[in-house]
């Protein structure tokens, strides 16, 4: 058959971007963090004074939003927002905190799984997020669901922020992390579920090369 479509959904710091960004260079397909797509959306109202009790002006703002991907000079895949990289600013604990109450909104979910879609017409990608199964690509043929324990998630997540030259106490990344879960599963638009057909993998006791692995192996059975 030819190219397929790859939807890897979870909970945060499951390695979801990580092993999407990995399984898609092994495959040769297309990389899109949908999360970075709803931090870049996080950031621009932030930076924008966006009245998130403001439907019309919520709106005007999507409207003035355009996210697109674009390969870094290590290789690695850049989030844009309206022209410039912001992949830095929207690894921030201030994004992180902010994220979950914005992607929540039911027109900033349209306006992305809208963009999302157009991505993937030609197939061949993979994508991340918490509703790509359910909602973006319900018909992907490969739907993956990354879980992990919450303590392993929130050292990943710190060693994360470390890299990138952030800091942060373990306390409060578990803390963000259990609200994140909490308004993720809970929110009426597009709640964070395991899709139908998805297979799980719980990656807590897995290394990174492990659960890469898997998802590769699973999609080399449907070529």
């Amino acid at each position: 058959m030819g190219k397929i479509i790859i939807a890897i959904d979870g909970f945060s710091g499951c390695g979801k971007s990580s092993t999407a960004k990995a399984v898609a260079r092994q495959l040769g397909y297309t990389y899109v963090d949908s999360g970075a797509m709803y931090r870049a959306v996080t950031l621009y109202f932030l930076e924008n004074d966006v009245d998130l009790n403001d439907p019309k002006a919520i709106e005007q703002a999507l409207g003035n939003i355009e996210i697109k991907f674009q390969t870094g000079p290590n290789g690695n895949s850049e989030t844009c927002l309206n022209g410039k990289v912001v992949e830095h600013e929207i690894r921030e604990m201030k994004i992180s905190q902010h994220v979950s109450k914005v992607s929540a909104i039911p027109s900033v979910r349209r306006a992305m799984v809208r963009q999302q879609q157009s991505m993937g017409l030609k197939r061949g990608i993979v994508m991340d997020g918490r509703d790509i199964g359910t909602v973006v690509f319900p018909d992907a043929e490969l739907k993956v669901f990354l879980s992990a324990d919450l303590k392993v998630r929130a050292e990943r997540r710190l060693a994360e922020l470390k890299e990138k030259g952030s800091t942060a106490k373990i306390e409060e990344i578990m803390e963000n992390l259990s609200q994140r879960d909490l308004a993720d599963s809970s929110r009426a638009d597009s709640p964070l579920l395991k899709a139908n057909g998805a297979v799980e993998i719980d990656t807590s006791n897995l290394t990174f090369d492990e659960q890469v692995g898997r998802v590769a192996d699973l999609a080399g059975k449907l070529f």
